[in-house]
């Protein structure tokens, strides 16, 4: 065995190439598993730089400074999300507001549904079951209300920590941007010499990275767009509340889906009951996310489609549970940086064709 693991290592490990490729991997994975919470201002910095890297390449291109491309692109940005967060925010807020008012009606609706089960299905059904769903859906209905509670309370921390970014992020993004090459510069001065097969890694993920933000951001636009126009044709409650968490569901692949398909089904079905108006609801939903799936992620993410469904499933459940949020945004490129790595690495056949 211990043999076996051995020449293994020697494979894979005896080009410094490949060792220096693991040394930076590992920096990385430590800096950010212990460190994530003090450096997550520069995180979200970073994404929003790749994200933005994109228009201030095609000003710059057409003759502007770099600087003066910079400013523009943040200005513009900063106003788009100015307008969508004074535009979407109070209707969000209220209809939060409208759908916590309403819950104690929904849950004696649920107590009507529940209790005429017995008469019309006499054969699945009896009072003990009854009992126990309506028992369950009480609970859950206080459960509901105490997330609300501590929610609420914690807030107010989360206000200051929002203070924070909203004057650090920014700045941070115009340095990213402003002084790219310099900051690379000075990135390759402390990297190793043997970074053969870490720069042939960071080239191709860098460019991964780069449309993976860029087209995760068309697609929870076009999600979102498509499910309000859909949830208002339709005359849905709380459309905008449900069109946001079905834009911001596309953030975690497949479970995202599945999991917001509950409050749009339960919304459905509270305001219509099993009624055609609900089954429309139903198909326009799943069409919705049929295209999304079939249609738009292969169009948006055709590198990350090679990937295996259940690839990047674990890879969901494995980098979230070590960074949440930022885990779950980046489980497909980290999937495909192991995936590359993995490539990367000296192999016994390469070694001999060598």
């Amino acid at each position: 065995m211990f043999e076996m693991v051995s020449r293994w290592y020697k494979r894979r490990f005896s080009d410094p190439h490949a060792a220096s490729l693991v040394a930076i991997l590992l920096f990385g994975f430590i800096t950010i598993y212990f460190f994530g919470n003090l450096i997550a201002p520069l995180l979200v910095a970073i994404v929003l730089a790749y994200l933005l890297e994109w228009p201030v390449a095609q000003l710059s291109r057409v003759g502007l400074p770099r600087t003066l491309s910079v400013i523009l692109v943040i200005l513009s940005f900063i106003g788009l999300m100015l307008v969508a967060i004074f535009g979407l925010v109070p209707t969000i807020w209220q209809q939060v507001g409208n759908l916590i008012n309403d819950i104690p009606t929904m849950y004696v609706g649920l107590q009507g549904f529940i209790a005429e089960l017995p008469t019309r299905y006499p054969e699945l059904a009896n009072l003990q079951i009854v009992e126990s769903l309506v028992s369950n859906a009480k609970n859950q209905v206080i459960g509901v209300g105490e997330t609300v509670v501590k929610g609420s309370l914690a807030s107010l921390v989360s206000l200051a920590t929002l203070g924070v970014y909203l004057i650090l992020v920014p700045l941070l993004v115009f340095f990213l941007l402003k002084d790219k090459q310099q900051m690379m510069d000075m990135t390759r001065g402390v990297l190793p010499r043997n970074r053969r097969l870490a720069t042939k890694v960071w080239d191709e993920m860098n460019e991964q990275i780069s449309n993976y933000i860029r087209g995760k951001v068309v697609e929870i636009l076009i999600v979102g767009s498509a499910s309000y126009i859909t949830f208002a044709l339709l005359d849905l409650r709380y459309s905008v509340l449900l069109a946001v968490a079905v834009g911001l569901s596309v953030l975690i692949p497949y479970i995202g889906a599945a999991a917001v398909t509950v409050p749009v089904a339960m919304v459905g079905l509270f305001q219509w009951g099993l009624t055609p108006q609900f089954y429309w609801l139903l198909l326009a939903y799943g069409i919705i996310q049929a295209l999304d799936g079939n249609v738009l992620v292969p169009v948006l993410f055709s590198e990350a489609v090679n990937l295996h469904p259940v690839a990047i499933i674990v890879a969901v459940l494995v980098f979230g549970g070590l960074w949440g949020f930022w885990g779950v945004f980046f489980a497909i490129p980290l999937a495909t940086l192991v995936k590359a790595v993995w490539h990367a690495l000296p192999s016994h056949e390469e070694e001999a064709a060598t």
